[in-house]
């Protein structure tokens, strides 16, 4: 082959491979985004309460993730780029959240079929739904699962914080590290003043109840 048909051929498997290649990112972009729309969802429906909502979400997110996988197998790097990762992510965050919400078992990467670091940015995100939660259910007083809330973002963090490798590997995940303590803190504090309000409100109320005894003892009539 000389160098005009050779040229000529490399012309034809250079339009081939980026036709392919372009088609196959159009496709992961818009999976993307409707993966992320699914996950978003899901999470509004898991502080409405809604579960069987959020479950249906999280089915087509599940679905979505696994087409995305499987169109770009060929192409990993646009499977690890970024808007991929993130909506991945996303999707990590709402399976992880209801999770921990309703107090069920933790799916774990292998559960979800996501890379470790992908997962653990997803984990450090649902210190962030679970704070929320904390503060919906503080409107209310000082409750016991308030408190398990706070543990497992504990738990996260203590996790996160051990992850001590080049942001490379991780994707970031020392920036998101950060962010969960800071979460973590702020809850605590909002947990203690809730806490010290009901003990303060209780003792309020028991010194009202004993003066009302004390009237009533004095005063029969009253």
């Amino acid at each position: 082959m000389n160098g005009t048909d050779a040229i000529a051929s490399l012309s034809d498997q250079v339009h081939a491979d980026f036709e392919a290649r372009t088609k196959a990112r159009d496709q992961a972009l818009v999976q993307s985004r409707q993966l992320t729309r699914h996950a978003a969802n899901a999470i509004r429906a898991i502080h409405r309460g809604e579960y069987p909502l959020a479950q249906e979400h999280l089915g087509e997110a599940a679905r979505l993730a696994a087409a995305l996988k499987d169109g770009l197998s060929a192409y990993p790097d646009l499977f690890h780029a970024g808007y991929t990762q993130d909506a991945i992510k996303e999707f990590v965050e709402a399976s992880l959240t209801l999770a921990l919400v309703r107090d069920q078992e933790m799916p774990l990467p292998a559960d979800l079929g996501v890379h470790t670091a992908t997962y653990l940015n997803g984990l450090a995100e649902v210190s962030g739904e679970l704070r929320r939660r904390c503060l919906d259910i503080l409107r209310q007083g000082y409750s016991n699962e308030a408190e398990r809330l706070l543990g497992v973002m504990d738990e996260i963090y203590s996790l996160l914080v051990t992850v001590d490798y080049p942001d490379a590997i991780t994707n970031g995940l020392r920036r998101q590290t950060d962010m969960v303590r800071g979460i973590v803190e702020r809850t605590r504090a909002d947990l203690t003043l809730a806490l010290r309000e009901q003990r303060l409100m209780q003792a309020i109320q028991q010194t009202s109840d004993q003066l009302n005894q004390g009237a009533h003892a004095d005063h029969p009539s009253l």
